[in-house]
Formats: structure tokens, sequence, C-alpha cells
């Protein structure tokens, strides 16, 4: 027990704010990778980068000097240095001393950028924060200005001159000293560095990208005018098995109304039946390492082209279903992608999570690829028989884990409408509130890899309801059919292998990686999916079939929630009709909660935005949603989120005790306790 003097510690004064730089510095880690400096010094490379891609700069000049320090030189327009109108501030301290700040946020008619990946936002700040030093010039408008910081702080003031004769007249020149104390090893990869300068001279042909080293003297120079094609051949580890399809594909004035002007991709790709396959994809000159929802697009555009022409040819044995996979495993790809307003995950930008980048990559080179393969058949043919081995060679492993599960299989519910796939590193179900929504699910679902069981009403409190009593109630009854596993206990073994649990999947968007099947003899050797879904509506009546369902899973079903097949997938409450602002069209923006509708709005505001031209909509439940939307937002694997459900923190005795007091009926005394206790820490949605 906490004793009077520690409690009393606690008061007014225990709560300190931050400002300034002062969160990078506590927690460095949050905002950039701090292996090595070379993620705080790319911020600056980009900044030099998408002054190129606004097509102002011709060079990018990157110094590693004899004192440890690293500097980014371009010829681009030069940060302003003037007064800032509102904060009275001069604009160049502002771009390194604030989070948040930049040109990359005026997106509206005459902004500084359309595209965008760095431009002092959090990035620079950052890299300034975890400096010893950080020296900047600029030479703009026939003047110099310079302006150093050390720790994030100002230490010599804005100093201004006028620029000599033959001396040149633009550009920005960034020199910093990372911080040892901030990272693993200040020194930087070589080889990573080389890649990164490279891959941003062959994004931006025409455009010379250097390294020098001050040491040896060497400097290392590209330029490309070959592309993305020359950059994936000298990449790739096997011959392609046709050639390249490339192609680049922006959105133009007549085509506003579904994507902002100049939206688009440029793209190569290369089909090769053996070795190790190439990726790259970037978003706005930014190097996305973890993929994300433009990746998707492309493998979406893939999948359709190809699958049309395999239809159209009547190319597919009979029996052989494909699959997206089948296409993209042996595709070797650079993807760069422009997108207005790019949505990341997290403050390194390694992953895209903008929903519609999805469906801008799909869209630009689905057609072309239908073109190219109906125009070359004999390519065409060969890629078939590649895709097809692909999808056969998956049936037949999936064929041997469904024979490992035997045969003795109980008859299905009949409001089950199951998927077509049998295998479990594809299958997911989702238990889904009312049979409305389930009618919205069993149309907008991916009908071969996505089963749909529809609950009606409220699932039974099963918290203190003996095993053997359960299948008394139908909906259980259901749901333990459906997935082929009988209610167990904790201490119950899985399978025979004791196979850790599943990876993937705990991102806000996406997921689907595969898990191993279960051997025979385990209370999971029937298990008929890999993900188990809860889909309730995004109320409160919703969170709490939530609950109950969390409560039968994690009493009667442990070791689905402890192998981490159960997930709670999180549908939008509102919708948010925006109107068209500046270069970016008409959208419908989808929000989680009260607090993300508020951002939306907020954001709107700032884009231009007409007080009051926006509409919203909000969900009563998942039965309003047609289709379509219950796809986009909430079922489609490369745009819902969907949540994995874990213990945590909580080892299972503790966890047993906080359902036991949630939940348990003779618990009504502590519940009034907790309520009162904890009660107004919480918002009632009425």
């Amino acid at each position: 027990m906490p004793t009077a003097k520690s409690a009393s510690n606690y008061a007014e004064a225990s709560i300190r704010v931050l400002k300034g730089l002062e969160p990078v510095k506590q927690r460095p880690g949050m905002y950039t990778r701090t292996e090595t400096p070379l993620h705080s010094l790319q911020e600056v490379i980009d900044n030099a980068a998408d002054e190129a891609l606004a097509g102002v700069c011709k060079t990018i000049a990157v110094t590693l000097h004899g004192d440890g320090s690293v500097s980014v030189e371009d010829d681009g327009r030069g940060i302003p240095f003037g007064l800032h109108p509102e904060e009275q501030v001069p604009v160049l301290e502002i771009v390194f001393t604030r989070l948040h700040a930049g040109g990359k946020f005026d997106k509206g008619a005459g902004g500084a950028y359309s595209f965008s990946g760095g431009l002092h936002g959090v990035g620079v700040s950052v890299t300034n924060a975890l400096a010893l030093r950080l020296a900047v010039t600029v030479w703009r408008e026939g003047q110099v200005a310079t302006l150093a910081f050390a720790g994030g702080d100002v230490v010599e003031p804005l100093a201004l001159r006028r620029i000599a004769p033959g001396e040149r007249r633009q550009g920005t020149r960034v020199q910093v000293w990372p911080d040892p104390k901030y990272f693993d090893s200040t020194e930087l990869p070589r080889a990573d560095l080389q890649h990164l300068l490279r891959s941003k001279a062959v994004l931006m042909p025409g455009v010379t990208v250097s390294l020098t080293t001050e040491k040896s003297g060497d400097t290392q120079t590209w330029a490309y005018q070959g592309g993305l094609r020359d950059y994936l051949l000298q990449g790739l580890l096997a011959e392609p098995l046709i050639p390249l399809f490339e192609g680049a594909a922006y959105a133009s004035g007549s085509e506003s109304e579904t994507f902002a002007e100049g939206e688009g991709a440029a793209w190569c790709v290369a089909f090769s039946d053996e070795g190790a396959v190439l990726r790259e994809s970037y978003v706005n000159l930014i190097p996305t390492v973890a993929g994300g929802t433009h990746e998707s697009g492309l493998k979406d555009g893939l999948f359709g082209a190809i699958k049309g022409f395999i239809e159209l040819h009547s190319l597919s044995p009979k029996g052989v279903k494909l699959m997206p996979d089948d296409v993209f495993s042996r595709a070797s790809f650079v993807l760069s992608a422009k997108v207005l307003d790019p949505q990341f995950q997290g403050q390194t930008k390694e992953r895209l999570n903008s929903r519609d980048a999805l469906r801008l990559v799909s869209q630009f080179t689905r057609a072309p690829l239908e073109l190219w393969l109906n125009q070359h058949v004999e390519h065409g043919k060969k890629l078939a028989e590649l895709v097809i081995r692909q999808a056969q060679t998956r049936q037949r492993a999936a064929q041997k884990v469904e024979k490992r599960k035997g045969s003795g299989v109980a008859v299905l519910p009949g409001k089950l409408t199951d998927c077509e796939s049998r295998d479990l590193n594809l299958n997911e179900v989702f238990l889904v509130e009312g049979d409305s929504a389930g009618g919205s699910a069993k149309m907008g679902r991916d009908k071969e890899t996505q089963a749909i069981l529809p609950l009606r009403g409220k699932v039974l409190n099963a918290w203190e309801v003996e095993r053997d009593r359960l299948f008394a109630n139908t909906e259980i009854h259901d749901i333990a059919v459906a997935l082929g596993v009988d209610p167990h206990g904790p201490d119950d073994q899985p399978d025979s292998s004791a196979a850790g649990p599943p990876q993937g999947a705990s991102a806000p968007l996406g997921g689907g990686d595969g898990r191993e099947a279960y051997e025979p003899g385990g209370v999971l050797a029937g298990l008929r999916y890999g993900k188990v879904c809860i889909l309730s509506d995004a109320d409160v009546d919703g969170s709490h079939i939530q609950v109950l369902l969390l409560t039968l899973f994690f009493r009667h079903f442990p070791k689905l929630v402890e192998r981490g097949h159960v997930y709670v997938a999180k549908p939008p409450l509102f919708r948010v009709d925006a109107p068209a602002r500046g270069k970016k069209p008409a959208a419908k923006l989808y929000a989680l909660d009260q607090g993300e509708q508020e951002a939306i709005i907020d954001k709107l505001r700032k884009e231009g935005a007409r007080e009051g031209s926006w509409s919203i909509s909000r969900f009563k439940g998942l039965g309003e949603m047609n289709a379509e939307q219950l796809w986009e937002t909430t079922l489609n694997p490369e745009t819902r989120r969907l949540l994995p459900v874990a213990l945590g923190a909580l080892d299972f005795a503790q966890t047993v005790a906080s359902f036991n007091k949630l939940m348990g009926k003779g618990e009504a005394a502590s519940r009034r306790e907790l309520m009162e206790l904890r009660g107004d820490a919480i918002e009632v949605d009425v």
C-alpha cells in the first residue's frame, strides 16, 4: 500500500509541460531511428529533394567532413529568412526550432509546394534537436543569411550580408554535427547512404546528386536519364521472364473529381520465375521500406490486369483460383508515387497509410498493363503460366493442411457464409453484429478468403457459465462450430508442435500474414480461420458486444487469444463529405470517433475549406453502410483498421481478476466502486 507521504507527492507541480524541442530530446526514438544519425540526416536530404520535386533544383551535394559533420547543399530557392507574418520570428529560425511548421502545409492555390515528403515539418527540427551544432546558410534575393544552433537552441542569431560578385545566387546549405549521446553509433552506414542518394537521382531524372568524402577526397556522382528501368535492371539477380512493364501516369485537370491534379505514379516491374525479388517504393521521393497502400495499389492493379488477361484467353485450368499473391510473389519493382497529402505510419515514414493511394496506383497501373498484355499475347501467356504455377503450388500446400485436420467436421451453421479457400494462412471470419450488417458484409467481402457469421442480439455473458452448458446458447454453439474449435481451458495444449504466436497485422491499416497450421491432437487442430475478427457497431452497444465476445474467447477459448488469432475490427462512426479545396478534389473521409472527426474538420479549415461547406453523417450501425463502404473502411486488408487482441502487460491471473470484477454476477459492489472512482474520466456517448 502506498503511504500518505508518497501519495501526496503527486500534485499540480508534478505535471511537467515539455516545450519547444524538449519532447524530441526526451524521447528521440519516437521521432527518428537512433541506431545511427542516417535517418536524422535524411530529413535534410529530403528537404533538398523536395526542391527538386518542385522543379527548382538541379544539384544536391552531400559532404562528409573530417570533423564528423555532414553538409547538404542544394541550388533551390533557399529557405525564406524574413519575419513570419504571424509569429514575428525569422522563418529560417522557425523551420529548425518548431515542430509541425513548414512549407509542406501550404497546399492551397499558389502554395510553395504541391507535393512534398520533407519540407521543414517535424523532420529538420528533430535533426536540429539531436545535433551538437547545426549551421544554415541561405542564398536568396541578393542576400546571404546565416544562422547556427546548438542542441536546438539559437547560438548565432540570424545575420545578413549582400551576395558578393561571382557568388552563387540561390540555394541552401545545412551542416550538421550529430550529438553522439542520442545514437548507438555516429558512424554512418556508407552503403545505406549511397543507396539513398542513388535512389534520389533515379527518381529525379535530370538532377545530379553527389557524395564527397573530405578525408579521402573521393566524390561519387549520380545522374540518371534512364530512370526506374536502368535502376531496376542493375539490381535484379535473375533474368526477367518477359520485358519490363514500365510507365507513369498522373491525374490531369479533367480527372480532378477523382484525384488531385498531379497525383499519380511512375513504376517499373519485372517478373522472374526464380531468385530473390527486388522491391523499392517511394512516396514523394521518401523511401517507404515497410511498403503501404501505394504498394497495395500496385499489387491490386497487376492482379486485376493479369487475371483479366487469363480469363479473356481462357488460360486457367479447372479448379485453379488465383490470388493477388500468386501474381505479386514473383514481381520485382520500383514504384514512385506522388500523393498530395500523404499519411504515414509514424514519424519515420516507413509505411504509407493513405487509403486513396491504393485506388490511385491501382487505377493508373491496371489499364496500361491490360493494354500491353493484349498487344504482346505471347509474353502475356508466359506470365500467365508463371502465375498459374504459383496458384497451383499454393493450393497443393493448402490441401495438405486440410488432410491433417481430419474429416470428422460438424455440420456448419446455416447462417455462416463461408469463404472458398481452405488455407488457414489466408482465411478470416467476421463475427458481425446484426443480420442487416451481415448482409452488407456478405456483399462487400472477398468471398475467396473472408467468411461472415451474423450474430443476432447480444451474446450471452459466458464468464460464469459452465463449459458443458455453453452449447445451450445457439450463438455460442454456432461460433464454436464455425471456428472448428471446442471450448477449452488455459492449460490445454493447442497443438503438439507448440508453434509460437503468429506475426503481423499489428498496424492500424492492413495486415494478413499467415500462420502455421496446427498438428492433430491439440485444441486448435480443427481451426478453420487464421483470423477471428469481431465486427460490431462503433457505438456503445457495439462496444458491449465486443466485451461479451472477448469475455467468451478469454474464458472458454483462451488459446485463440494466446496464439494471436482474435482481432477487433474498427469501423468508422462518422463520414465527412469534404468539398473541393485548392488542388484537392471533393472526398468522403471516415472518422473512427469524435476525436478523428474533429481532426478532419480542423484539417479542412487549414486547407481553406469554407466553414460549413462540409457535411457530417453518423453511422447508426454497420447496416447503414453499403457493401462498398464496408469493404473500403472495414474489410479490405489493405485499408482497414484491425487490432490484435493480447493480454498486454497483465499476466493471466491479473486478467482473470479484472474480468471477474467486470463480468462477474456477484461483483456489483466492486463495479459500483470502480465507477465512483473512475466514472468522471469516461465520455458517455448517449
